[in-house]
């Protein structure tokens, strides 16, 4: 499975009738490291007057986790909007904690829902993204004469050479992406070698 994740995490500024919105985006896999960051953003921004927030765990299609709070703003105001916009996203594994400096001017709850998912829709336009590859074990078994024929395969795929033993002919462990194992396979089969999962 591949998915499109942060690759770190960023921050992003909106005002709007004098309410600073700053929406921080933090890298997670599980409800721990989302307390964590809440609570580090409550630290970190000890005088704002909400801290609403929003995450998703896996692809945003169909995540196997999600979780949002509202923080005091009128009920579906704040982390209800935040979620929706990750939702039709494409990261994953990604918390959206939205930070409220009243203005002194109500924004109204149409405001307000605009506003949270303005905020979150900018951080996510800044944040680089990196895909999360699930890596399968393999070990190839062949001739000396595939190592340096493999070693190019690989460089241009997103594949591992982990280890390699060196006996009658050649064991190599490898760690490949799934789409990286059919040219494996392929070359193995034009090569007269074995490939077996380990994993």
């Amino acid at each position: 499975m591949n998915l499109l994740i942060p690759a770190r995490e960023c921050e992003a500024e909106l005002v709007v009738k004098k309410s600073r919105f700053i929406a921080r985006l933090v890298p997670v896999q599980d409800r721990g490291q989302v307390n964590a960051a809440v609570a580090r953003a409550r630290l970190d921004y000890p005088d704002a007057r909400h801290h609403c927030w929003a995450y998703l765990l896996g692809r945003p299609a169909d995540a196997t986790g999600a979780g949002m709070s509202d923080d005091g703003e009128p009920a579906g105001t704040a982390g209800k909007p935040i979620l929706n916009v990750l939702q039709h996203g494409e990261l994953g594994n990604v918390l959206v904690i939205v930070v409220r400096y009243f203005g002194g001017i109500k924004l109204g709850a149409a405001g307000l829902v605009r506003a949270y998912a303005n905020a979150t829709r900018q951080v996510l336009d800044i944040t680089p993204a990196q895909r999360l590859t699930h890596w399968h074990c393999y070990l190839l078994c062949g001739d000396f004469s595939l190592e340096q024929p493999l070693r190019h395969l690989l460089s241009g795929l997103q594949g591992k050479l982990s280890q390699i033993d060196y006996g009658v002919g050649i064991e190599v462990q490898l760690q490949l992406a799934a789409d990286d194992v059919i040219p494996v396979r392929n070359f193995c089969a034009a090569h007269g070698a074995e490939l077996k999962a380990v994993d």
